[in-house]
């Protein structure tokens, strides 16, 4: 896998991601560089060509003279995502994600959940976007920091999740506005896709559905909007309750 642009390859540089080869524009040769240095303090190869081949072999054709050469994205377990949360000795926050086909919304859905402090996210092998060159840009490297866990069906993680005492909240349009809500708790958060929304099927498990109030004539959020702006309302709440 390709991994393309300024951040996206200095955030893989710092994580533990296996980079193989980094393939850097050849006018960038003998600057001072904070890619390059932390490259050859890693003893990655380094290997110089010119943008034309650059522009050939980029993928997002937006690569900024960078490009790394990586293994696949390594899938985590659930357990993982918890032991993440019990690490860092804070209540459980995840993201669940129903249907988010569109990379470039899952790369900006992992950048938001990156930011917000979420624990882990959770993807369905099918009918989801995976991890690939497009994500990893439009995450700005937020997928080097991110454990994702991609499960057969979110029913049997929602259980799961449940039986150990995190409460799974969706986001949907019939809900209770979200400002009312207490959600400093261990959480799950369901987000559903633009076109479909959250299968009913999904909502019948849930502890709780929230939603966004909306003053203008259009009715729904674009995903990764409405995850932004949901994932940070939980953060809200609990710095504030650090805070008291």
């Amino acid at each position: 896998m390709l991994i393309e642009g300024k951040n996206a390859v200095m955030q893989a540089l710092l994580s533990n991601i296996t980079i193989n080869r980094l393939l850097v524009d050849k006018s960038i040769m003998g600057r001072k560089d904070n890619i390059l240095s932390l490259a050859f303090d890693k003893k990655i190869k380094i290997e110089y060509l010119p943008k034309n081949i650059l522009d050939k072999k980029s993928k997002t054709k937006k690569h900024q003279g960078f490009i790394a050469e990586s293994i696949d994205f390594k899938y985590c377990d659930i357990e993982d995502i918890l032991q993440n949360a019990k690490t860092k000795k804070e209540k459980p926050f995840i993201v669940l994600l129903d249907g988010i086909e569109d990379p470039h919304n899952f790369g900006a859905i992992i950048r938001t959940c990156e930011c917000a402090g979420v624990h882990g996210i959770v993807i369905t092998k099918n009918r989801s976007a995976v991890v690939n060159e497009t994500v990893f840009k439009t995450s700005a490297g937020a997928v080097s920091n991110m454990l994702i866990s991609k499960v057969v069906n979110l029913k049997d993680t929602i259980n799961f999740l449940k039986e150990q005492n995190i409460l799974i909240f969706a986001t949907d349009a019939k809900g209770d506005s979200i400002y009312t809500k207490n959600l400093n708790v261990p959480i799950a958060l369901i987000i559903g896709s633009e076109g479909f929304g959250i299968k009913p099927t999904l909502l019948k498990y849930c502890d709780g559905i929230i939603s966004l109030p909306l003053k203008g004539k259009v009715n729904s959020l674009n995903a990764s909007v409405a995850c932004g702006i949901s994932t940070f309302e939980i953060l809200r709440q609990r710095l504030e309750a650090i805070n008291e």
